[in-house]
């Protein structure tokens, strides 16, 4: 993780583009050091985009990463907005679907990490979100 934190601490603000590639890199590595098993980045179909898919071993984690460099528009979480949900969750339907999962318990995180330029990165890990 140590040249992701490099990247971030940085005093200028990185590029949104930069900024959410960070933020899905420490979103993985923060899911392997719970002991989850990634199994998918920005899974893309034409319907979106799920930022990562993981596994604990009994159910699929579907997380949705949202990174800020600041407050100005809102903690990170508030942006996954019920119109968000909605879609991740028909997102991670045509995931099963394309994987050909019969069933499988599913659950929706949310990963909320603030990357303040200068300051190490804060993740915050909201399991079961929605």
């Amino acid at each position: 993780m140590t040249s992701v934190v490099r990247l971030v601490r940085t005093t200028d603000r990185p590029s949104r583009l930069t900024l959410g590639r960070t933020g899905e890199e420490l979103a993985s590595e923060h899911l392997r050091g719970q002991g989850l098993t990634v199994l998918s980045r920005n899974w893309r179909c034409r319907e979106g985009e799920l930022d990562v898919i993981a596994t604990d071993g009994e159910r699929l984690i579907v997380c949705e990463v949202k990174t800020r460099s600041g407050r100005r528009f809102g903690a990170p979480e508030e942006a996954v907005t019920g119109d968000k949900q909605a879609r991740i969750r028909r997102l991670a339907g045509r995931w099963l679907a394309t994987y050909r999962v019969a069933w499988c318990p599913v659950r929706f995180d949310v990963i909320a990490i603030d990357c303040p330029p200068g300051a190490e990165p804060r993740v915050r890990h909201i399991a079961g979100a929605f």
